[in-house]
């Protein structure tokens, strides 16, 4: 079933979508920097902003089963290196979606003209996360010690990838 899976530019109609297992991951406070109570709104905002922002979505039919977005990590004379957020429905975790979202954003991020990819917080403890870009040549340039309160585990630090497109 994952080979069916295609990844496009995300509509607004992907959003309902998209929300359910966002507003999940988000609340669970263990892998991303927002507020875990952000409000369906002010999410969509930040999700789904409009250029320079590119958000794309995974689909399983019609079923959005992961999305993710990049942008210029910097304005100006730092735009030409991305940054790129994740997620995927922890309903469809291990199946390879995310690998397969992330070459698609690295593919799309180089086609833009972006040199390099930068990930400003990656939970020390997200593992999995950690793995996945290790696997696709992102090296772990620095680390923020504990600079991520976690619900379970206190504080832990947040890294700092990197790799070249």
């Amino acid at each position: 079933m994952l080979s069916a899976m295609q990844i496009r530019d995300a509509e607004p109609a992907h959003w309902p979508r998209i929300w359910p297992f966002l507003r999940a991951i988000v609340a669970a406070g263990d892998t991303y920097t927002w507020d875990p109570d952000t409000p369906e709104e002010r999410a969509r905002e930040l999700w789904m902003p409009g250029p320079p922002v590119r958000t794309v979505v995974a689909l399983d039919g019609d079923e959005v089963v992961g999305t993710a977005k990049f942008q210029p990590n910097q304005a100006g004379p730092g735009s030409h290196v991305a940054n790129a957020s994740f997620m995927v429905d922890p309903r469809h975790a291990g199946r390879g979606i995310g690998r397969r979202l992330a070459e698609h954003v690295l593919e799309l991020a180089r086609a833009e003209g972006y040199r390099a990819m930068q990930f400003n917080a990656v939970v020390e403890t997200n593992t999995r996360a950690v793995a996945l870009w290790r696997s696709l040549g992102f090296e772990i340039i620095g680390t923020v010690p504990e600079a991520f309160h976690h619900p379970e585990k206190g504080y832990v630090g947040l890294h700092i990838m990197y790799r070249r497109l």
